[in-house]
C-alpha cells in the first residue's frame, strides 16, 4: 500500500484519474446524505465488490456513475483488482486484509472530502 500524499500526487499526473470529479446528483447525494453515510455505503461496496479473492467481473464491476462512491473508485484507481494491484501495490488473487479495507476507505474518503470542499468551500467543515 501507499502512502496517501504519494499516492494522490500520482493520480493527479494522470489524466484519466483527474478527469472524474462529482457533479449534478453526485454531488448533491454527498452533500444531502453526508459523508458518513455515504461511508458507510462504501464499506458495502468494498466488501462486496474488490473484497473476494475471485471476482468474477474483475475490471468491469464498478459503474462509472450512479454513487458518489463510484467515481471516487475511478478517480483514485480502487475500481478494481487489476488497478489495486497497479496502483496501491495491493496483491491480485487472494481476499483483500482488513487493514487493505480500511486503507481503501481512507483513500476513497480523502477523495470525497476533497470533492465535497471544492464544491462548497464555505462548508467544508461539515465533510470532517
Amino acid at each position: 500500500m501507499r502512502e496517501l500524499d504519494e499516492l494522490f500526487a500520482a493520480l493527479n499526473k494522470s489524466a484519466f484519474r483527474r478527469s472524474f470529479q462529482l457533479r449534478g446528483k453526485d454531488i448533491d447525494y454527498l452533500q444531502d446524505k453526508g459523508l458518513p453515510l455515504v461511508m458507510l455505503h462504501a464499506e458495502d461496496l468494498i466488501h462486496k465488490r474488490l473484497a473476494p479473492a475471485s471476482i468474477p467481473n474483475d475490471g468491469k464491476q464498478t459503474p462509472f456513475r450512479g454513487h458518489p462512491v463510484f467515481v471516487a473508485q475511478h478517480a483514485t484507481a480502487c475500481c478494481c483488482r487489476g488497478c489495486l494491484a497497479k496502483w496501491h501495490r495491493i496483491e491480485l488473487g487472494r481476499e483483500l486484509k482488513p487493514e487493505e479495507m480500511t486503507y481503501i476507505l481512507a483513500v476513497l474518503q480523502r477523495w470525497l472530502q476533497s470533492q465535497a470542499a471544492s464544491a462548497n468551500p464555505v462548508q467544508k467543515d461539515l465533510w470532517l
